[in-house]
């Protein structure tokens, strides 16, 4: 356990939503660069550049959900949120946490159990709709982009792939807006992006740029896609 330092419990929240705040207390994973687990620390520490610029390093995981269609599923994150707020990103982005069930790395069975419980937070899907083995483990990226000023995002992101029609319930205090969109939907909306206003996350940025439509083209077929062995470096 790392515990947060002087300017973690003296940084003033209160101009943050007070959910969004007491989310920040949550245990992050703390990793050395190849993905071993080495401590734990507050999702407010891990997403702190002053931690950041320090070396602190988290687990992450990235959800892409494709319906029947073939068509992924996008989230536009709330206001509400500390980091990237407003921005449009791939279906479901966040942490597995520092308890027993989801740093078991055994099939990545801690990072899927992990999406499957944000899943429902954020969007309403129920667990049943999306099995922890339908979950297509492809890869892990290392990346490093900053918010603001203040926060920011360091972390060994793994890339999970699913299709499946789920019913959703978005949660309005995580997500303000949802859209399937096709592949060349999706190109456009990202070679649109500045002229329009959209704002996209980093991680989503460096995923779309360097992996999805190689993927997304072979959705039915992934099994000679994955790489479990090597973390890319995005930095």
């Amino acid at each position: 356990m790392v515990e947060d330092g002087a300017v973690d419990s003296s940084l003033d929240l209160s101009q943050y939503d007070d959910e969004q705040v007491r989310l920040m207390g949550e245990q992050c994973i703390l990793l050395d660069e190849n993905d071993r687990a080495i401590g734990a620390a507050s999702k407010k520490h891990c997403h702190l550049m002053t931690s950041i610029d320090s070396g602190t390093l988290h687990r992450a995981f990235s959800v892409f959900l494709f319906n029947s269609r073939n068509e992924l599923l996008l989230q536009q994150r709330a206001d509400e949120k500390i980091t990237f707020p407003a921005c449009y990103t791939n279906t479901c982005c966040s942490h597995p946490l520092a308890c027993a069930s989801e740093l078991e790395e055994r099939g990545q069975m801690g990072v899927r159990r992990a999406a499957q419980r944000k899943l429902e937070h954020e969007l309403g899907i129920k667990p049943e709709q999306v099995p922890l083995d339908a979950f297509t483990y492809l890869t892990r990226i290392h990346y490093l982009a900053a918010s603001d000023g203040m926060w920011g995002e360091h972390e060994i992101d793994y890339i999970l792939f699913i299709k499946a029609d789920v019913d959703l319930s978005p949660n309005p205090n995580e997500v303000q807006s949802i859209k399937y969109v096709s592949m060349d939907e999706l190109k456009h909306m990202i070679a649109t992006a500045d002229e329009t206003g959209t704002k996209l996350t980093p991680w989503f940025k460096l995923i779309d740029e360097n992996f999805l439509y190689k993927w997304w083209a072979q959705l039915d077929s992934l099994e000679g896609a994955a790489d479990h062995e090597t973390i890319h470096r995005l930095l």
